[in-house]
């Protein structure tokens, strides 16, 4: 019989935070310091405190609430605001444990991303942005409307919006152009 491991989240060498209601309620110190902050800072404060806006809070929650039953896994990207105020993308996966509700307990998992962010990307709206990170992920319309609540007419919208804007053709050399944009 095998025994089975057990590591509290100090021992996990990569960011990761406890959650229960979106109220951080026990990070490491490699996610306290992805963010600028001691772990004693955190414990016991809102996640909307780690967004660049608090409609950025507002819509990830409502999209998280969708598509994190109790058990499954759910991942994102997403800008993050540090503690000095830089902005910076994370990739973020997350799991629930209860059905009913996917905040109660949630344990997630923090990446930073190398993935420059410029002026281009920073004046983009945090809907466009969400709808942009999407299909860099190759997401169709018809998921990125499911996941996010919207139509698939209104995705399309936004994605043909967003080609226009910064000089492109089509979803794939929108892509191409995020993944290439330089540093800031």
């Amino acid at each position: 019989m095998i025994a089975a491991l057990q590591f509290a989240l100090a021992d996990i060498p990569v960011p990761m935070v406890y959650a229960t209601h979106r109220i951080i309620r026990d990070c490491n110190a490699e996610f306290a310091g992805l963010f600028g902050y001691r772990r004693e800072e955190l414990v016991d404060t809102s996640f909307s405190r780690l967004y660049p806006a608090i409609a950025d809070f507002v819509r990830t929650g409502d999209m998280w609430r969708h598509h994190l039953p109790g058990g499954a896994v759910y991942f994102d990207e997403r800008i993050m605001a540090g503690a000095d105020g830089k902005r910076f993308w994370c990739r973020v996966n997350g799991r629930s444990r209860d059905l009913s509700d996917p905040f109660a307990a949630a344990l997630y998992c923090f990446e930073p991303m190398s993935r420059p962010l410029t002026q281009t990307t920073l004046k983009l709206t945090g809907r466009q942005r969400q709808i942009l990170t999407l299909v860099a992920q190759g997401k169709t319309s018809t998921l990125i409307a499911e996941e996010v609540g919207l139509s698939r007419r209104t995705v399309e919208a936004h994605r043909l919006r967003l080609a226009r804007s910064v000089g492109v053709a089509n979803s794939a050399e929108l892509v191409a152009w995020f993944l290439s944009q330089p540093s800031a």
